[in-house]
């Protein structure tokens, strides 16, 4: 059996294969933030496809920590029934199921958190909106901290396997371990150590809200690609110190918005250009040994290219996104036998809709498919 297909644990939860769904905004929550219908679908198919892990994204943690409109809401008791039944779905298919948690800070829009400001760590002026966040107090410091540890207790009644904390892409534990929007000169900012304390505390408050032995994982920013901005060997500072506080697993990411490179490179066409982010989760795994699993995510397309990843231990999971909108039961075919590469063209269309409130779908595909029912 081909190493994809062999199971392994997450702290107490074991994954049946070695695949991932890597959360992804899919803009297919109601007004209150709670799962429609063709999310619950999007994620039942997943499982449906064999996929080991299916992680949606990303559910905000209070009500100014929304980023988008249709975003999935786990800020208060409103949205459980709804979300249960998401998760239900996945376990009946056989998969598991983790639920990511965000706070987007200043990457949102005074729209969409009732005409608040945002918040940041510092005033630094969000350059796709040209908004300025309102620095962050103590007093809001301490309460996102407990919202996130209220967020990640409400997972685990739900019924999901594990939670996901979001310190990827910008968002406001990216921002925090970030020099370049954070630049703070108090205890929450200053030297990479500094900066780390919001995620650390955060992981603190979830790890007491959950208990010893629920599954805690975390999306980490391996650098920013922007001048002043997170670097790999910052990240693995924080890795190191996640792993040795309890951190189950670690899926290593990268990019943001105002950086050189988005969180998804466009034009992956060959085996080489895929596994962009290995680099920094093989560095990342050497460091943290057998304290964490390690996720390894980017471009990822080919199942030779995973197996060869698993097979040398360069990362113990592979996690798939872009792929997956395309072709949800792709794994499915793996398994099966048909070792196809994805049909994914990495063009990133299916997130072009995402800033203004559209939700995640494959534009190529949905073109392919009018063009057959015209025919």
């Amino acid at each position: 059996m081909s190493i994809i297909f062999q199971p392994l644990k997450i702290g107490s939860m074991e994954v049946k294969n070695r695949t991932v769904r890597s959360a992804t905004y899919e803009g297919m929550a109601d007004e209150i933030g709670a799962p429609t219908e063709p999310l619950m679908t999007m994620t039942e198919d997943l499982a449906k496809g064999e996929v080991g892990l299916v992680v949606p994204g990303f559910f905000y943690v209070s009500p100014e920590g929304k980023g988008t409109p249709h975003q999935s809401s786990i800020a208060t008791d409103e949205t459980i029934p709804s979300i249960k039944k998401m998760v239900d779905r996945v376990h009946d298919a056989g998969s598991k199921v983790c639920a990511q948690i965000v706070h987007c800070g200043r990457q949102t829009n005074p729209d969409w958190i009732g005409g608040q400001t945002p918040l940041g760590p510092s005033p630094v002026t969000f350059a796709p909106t040209g908004i300025t966040p309102r620095e962050m107090t103590l007093e809001d410091i301490h309460r996102v901290i407990d919202a996130f540890g209220q967020a990640a207790l409400r997972a685990k009644k739900i019924g999901f396997d594990a939670v996901q904390l979001h310190s990827a892409h910008g968002y406001l534990l990216s921002a925090f371990n970030s020099g370049y929007t954070n630049r703070r000169t108090d205890e929450y900012g200053g030297s990479p150590e500094k900066r780390m304390r919001m995620v650390l505390e955060v992981y603190r408050k979830v790890r007491e809200s959950v208990g010893p032995d629920y599954p805690v994982m975390i999306k980490l920013n391996s650098a920013d690609y922007i001048e002043g901005g997170t670097t790999i060997d910052e990240s693995k500072i924080i890795a190191l110190r996640l792993a040795e506080e309890g951190m189950d697993a670690i899926e290593m990411s990268g990019g943001i918005v105002e950086g050189s490179k988005r969180s998804a490179w466009t034009g992956i066409k060959t085996e080489e250009e895929e596994a962009y982010y290995l680099p920094y989760a093989e560095e990342v795994k050497r460091l943290v040994g057998d304290r964490a699993k390690v996720i390894a995510v980017g471009g990822f397309k080919s199942p030779r290219v995973v197996e060869r990843v698993l097979e040398e231990g360069r990362a113990d999971f592979v996690a798939l996104s872009r792929p997956l909108i395309r072709e949800p039961f792709l794994v499915k075919t793996w398994k099966e036998g048909d070792m196809k590469r994805a049909d994914c063209i990495s063009c990133n269309l299916c997130l072009s809709e995402v800033m203004t409130g559209g939700r995640t779908r494959c534009h190529p595909l949905e073109k392919e498919r009018a063009k057959l029912q015209k025919k």
